[in-house]
């Protein structure tokens, strides 16, 4: 069994092919899938994908940061009145990205703050973006650190240095696609992280691994992760499934 912790099942790129990309997912050993929340716009089609698919997704409610934008605080509103409502896994994915823009860092700082103390209010993980943003994604988690604070920080692509600093703050790092990349870099120390830290994802429809990079990423391409994993900790492909999916569920709480 393999579990994908971060993955856009309802993204429109599967809307001419969802029920045969899941199927081949499934054949490859995927069963488990945990869907991360980007803004109000995303949310009914978690819902509809969660009617579809009751027993295999997981879902996630939270602001990306690059929605943050001049309406963040009436995105915040609808993700902490869907929070109130149901249950989700997770409060993600949130966090700070200042690879495409820094005008609403502010405003991105505040948002990630107040979704993490939400996320403990509830008793649940987060799950992080960061894009260009260790030092100010650090900042933040310096300030909220504790026991009630852990999750996941997700498409982990930074130094060493950087994932023992995450770790340190109760996360496990998302190792995806990046870490088959010929420049990815990540693959270069992982041997240095314990496995305990580490859960599988793909992200998809972004950041396929290689031989796929470039093309649409699915949930069943997180084989190519698992086997670099393989490679890289030189434990099987069964060892490295099982210990990843106790992971995630040591993190999801299922």
């Amino acid at each position: 069994m393999i579990t994908d912790t971060h993955t856009h099942l309802y993204a429109e790129q599967f809307d001419e092919d969802r029920d045969e990309m899941m199927l081949r997912a499934k054949e490859a050993g995927v069963s488990r899938f945990f869907i991360p929340a980007i803004d109000s716009e995303s949310t009914e089609r978690m819902f509809d994908l969660e009617r579809k698919y009751p027993k295999d997704v997981f879902l996630m409610m939270g602001l990306h940061p690059t929605s943050v934008k001049e309406n963040y605080k009436e995105e915040l509103d609808h993700v902490k009145e869907w929070i109130n409502k149901r249950n989700f896994y997770a409060i993600g994915e949130i966090g700070i990205d200042l690879y495409w823009d820094k005008t609403f860092l502010k405003q991105q700082q505040e948002a990630f703050k107040t979704q993490i103390q939400w996320a403990k209010e509830k008793k649940l993980p987060i799950v992080i973006h960061c894009r260009d943003a260790f030092d100010e994604i650090f900042e933040v988690l310096e300030s909220e650190k504790g026991e009630d604070l852990f999750g996941i920080f997700h498409c982990f692509a930074g130094t060493l240095d950087q994932a023992h600093k995450a770790i340190s703050y109760n996360m496990k790092l998302g190792i995806g696609g990046v870490a088959t990349f010929k420049n990815g870099k990540i693959d270069k120390f992982l041997n240095e992280i314990d496995l305990k830290h580490i859960v599988l994802e793909t992200d998809s429809p972004y950041l396929a691994p290689t031989p796929y990079r470039g093309k649409r990423n699915e949930s069943s391409y997180i084989t190519q992760v698992a086997g670099k994993l393989v490679d890289i900790y030189g434990k099987s492909f069964e060892e490295i499934s099982t210990i990843t999916t106790q992971n995630s569920k040591d993190i999801f709480s299922i």
